[in-house]
């Protein structure tokens, strides 16, 4: 990649840069300019939205992300945590005015692991669709709950239905780096409670950046077979999203 180039990054919550902690860092080594854009406020449970997005500006800034790259469109947008399914035209508005053309374009995986993280990678697809941008696209695994007993769940495995992934390896030294970033949330320590076990697992032992190719046809199809993460936490079902995306396509029909 030139060393002119950009590439974006869409995340729905800040935190959820802990699935490319690696890439980040390749870029940076690269040369290359790095966009990020957080679609929701992230403030929940009593943590406001300035915590958390201090707390990602430090991590991002570890990783080589200047501030003046980082931008908080949930908050501009007054776009809730666990809310994105139900303004999916003013994040699709936004990130319309936004995205331009960048290089590389990285999103959530489309895995039924959060409402927010499907919600924001099926209109980042239709966009990327509309502004010719899909062959730059990869998705990158966060969590999900296919083929496993709940109440356990899979970290940073990318789900087969996505098609072939491809693997890059993570030096050691980087892999340490990554976990000190996963420390790096102290408002979400409930969360990460749950998720560092089994990303010290990926990271350490695996240790792999994992992405996948994304298509516009996949978002019409269930993330996996089962029950979906966020349908077991009873955060929001299939029919949900399902009512939700298909309100939206019909509002940008015409165009």
């Amino acid at each position: 990649m030139p060393t002119d180039a950009s590439a974006v990054f869409l995340f729905a919550h800040q935190d959820d840069e802990f699935g490319v902690y690696a890439l980040l860092d390749q870029y940076h080594r690269s040369g290359v300019r790095v966009r990020c854009a957080y679609l929701t406020d992230g403030a929940a449970a009593g943590v406001s939205a300035a915590t958390r997005n201090a707390e990602s500006v430090a991590v991002l800034g570890q990783l080589g992300v200047a501030r003046e790259d980082i931008v908080f469109a949930g908050e501009l947008l007054a776009i809730a945590d666990a809310a994105l399914p139900r303004h999916l035209g003013r994040a699709a508005d936004w990130l319309r005015g936004w995205l331009g053309q960048p290089d590389a374009l990285h999103l959530p995986a489309w895995e039924g692991g959060h409402h927010d993280h499907d919600a924001l990678h099926a209109v980042a697809i239709e966009l990327a669709f509309e502004l010719g941008l899909l062959e730059r696209t990869t998705q990158f695994a966060l969590y999900h709950g296919a083929r496993i007993a709940p109440p356990l769940f899979r970290t940073l495995s990318p789900l087969p239905e996505n098609g072939p992934v491809s693997r890059t390896r993570i030096s050691w030294a980087m892999r340490w780096r990554c976990l000190r970033y996963c420390l790096s949330y102290p408002s979400q320590l409930t969360t990460w409670l749950g998720l560092f076990p089994f990303a010290l697992w990926m990271i350490v032992v695996r240790g792999e950046q994992s992405l996948q190719a994304v298509s516009v046809e996949r978002t019409l199809q269930r993330p996996h077979a089962g029950a979906l993460y966020y349908e077991r936490r009873k955060f929001f079902t299939w029919q949900q999203m399902q009512a939700c995306l298909s309100a939206w396509r019909q509002s940008v029909k015409p165009r």
